[in-house]
Order: structure tokens, then sequence, then C-alpha cells
């Protein structure tokens, strides 16, 4: 799969994943009460965006906060008060920076960690795939299991486009075996399917078959995907 396409999977995928993460955060709803001064939620899977919401004033959090703004911020005119860009070269020199000097000032942090992800992901969106995987590496070897389990998302998606497959299955496995309050087993389960059904359908509608039954957007998303696979 080629890169070029990476964005239009993002918006195509949208709506599933969102409807696969709210599945799964209520479902696991105790949990995520422990992690009220860090609300987090995946958007847009194969390629990874994140809004973070601030519930603490402190220094970390609010350099993320800040460069968030920036990532999400549109490009052109704005409503009063709301943080915007005069051009596209404008807003990714200044989200860049933000990221950067949250990574430098605050690395080993949950903020930090957050900061890589999001670099990585932006790093590949622009086609700097070195550098790309060199962040979202780090974020999965170094940071938080469930800020880990983002970039490992990520990377993953990244290896099946590059064409390293191994790589790919590889790493989605290991998020179906250790799933966490940001990529459930289900959700990587469904990724790999989605890979793989064009070289091995049937292991494609095996990983689906028990997902089928499954409320919400894990069943229909599994049922479509099922549905799309040469008998």
């Amino acid at each position: 799969m080629a890169r070029i396409t990476r964005k239009e999977l993002k918006s195509d995928r949208f709506a599933q994943e969102v409807g696969l993460t709210v599945d799964f955060f209520e479902e696991h709803r105790e949990e995520l009460v422990r992690y009220a001064g860090i609300a987090l939620a995946v958007i847009a899977l194969v390629a990874g965006y994140v809004v973070y919401a601030r519930h603490q004033h402190t220094v970390r959090q609010d350099a993320l906060y800040k460069a968030i703004e920036a990532a999400e911020a549109p490009v052109g005119a704005a409503q009063p008060g709301e943080v915007s860009f005069p051009t596209q070269q404008a807003k990714d020199q200044q989200t860049d920076k933000l990221f950067t000097d949250l990574t430098s000032k605050h690395g080993g942090s949950a903020e930090g960690d957050i900061a890589e992800y999001f670099l990585g992901s932006i790093r590949a969106e622009q086609g700097k795939l070195a550098e790309a995987e060199k962040y979202l590496l780090d974020a999965a070897q170094k940071g938080d299991a469930k800020y880990a389990s983002l970039a490992k998302l990520e990377l993953a998606q990244m290896y099946f486009e590059e064409g390293r497959a191994d790589q790919g299955e590889k790493t989605l496995r290991d998020l179906m075996a250790h799933p966490t309050i940001f990529v459930s087993s289900d959700q990587a389960a469904i990724e790999l399917a989605r890979e793989i059904i064009p070289k091995n359908p049937a292991a494609a509608r095996k990983l689906l078959q028990p997902l089928l039954s499954k409320p919400g957007g894990t069943g229909q998303t599994a049922s479509e995907l099922n549905a799309g696979i040469r008998q």
C-alpha cells in the first residue's frame, strides 16, 4: 500500500475506529477513572491522531495542550479566540517546535512520551519515514504502556504501508496480547485482519469471526470487513 494514500485511509477509517474506541472505553469505565488527570482519546488510528484535554495546570501539561492545540488548529480564518495559522507551513513549523521543545525539556515524562508519538505521526505524514520510526520506537519502547500502544499501532500501520508486513503483523499481535485502555485487543485484531485480507483472506476471516457478534462499532466493523472477503 503506497504512503500517498495514508491520509485517505485515515479519513475512511475515522468513524469505524472512533466507534471501536468508544466501545472499549465503555467496557473499561472504572479503569479510565484512574486516569482522570489526563484524558486522552484516539482519533483516526491508521495514522494515529490523539486529542488531549487538559485537566491539571502543570507546566508539562500546559506545554502539551498548546502543542496539540497548534496541531489541531485551522489554517486561515478561525472563530474569535481560536488559534489559527496563515499558512500550512507556518502551522507545521510551530507545531514541530512545540512538540520538539516538549521532548527536549520533559523527556521521560508522560507528556514527553505523547509528544514523541505526535512527532512520529507528523513525520510519517511528511514522508520522513526514518525520523518517524525513530520517534515512534522511542515512544513504544520507553513510554507508559498506554501511550506506547498508540505508537505501536502507528508503527504497525507504517510497516504494512511500506511493505514490511512481517514487522507489522508482529507488532499488531503484540498489541492483541497486551491491550491497553487506548488500543484494545479487538481493535488490533481488526487492524491486522484489514491489512492481511488481500494476501491471506482465510487468516483474516479467522481473526474476524470471534468479533462478529460483539455489540457496537466492533461488531459492525468486523462484519463489514468479513463481508468484503472473497469466498
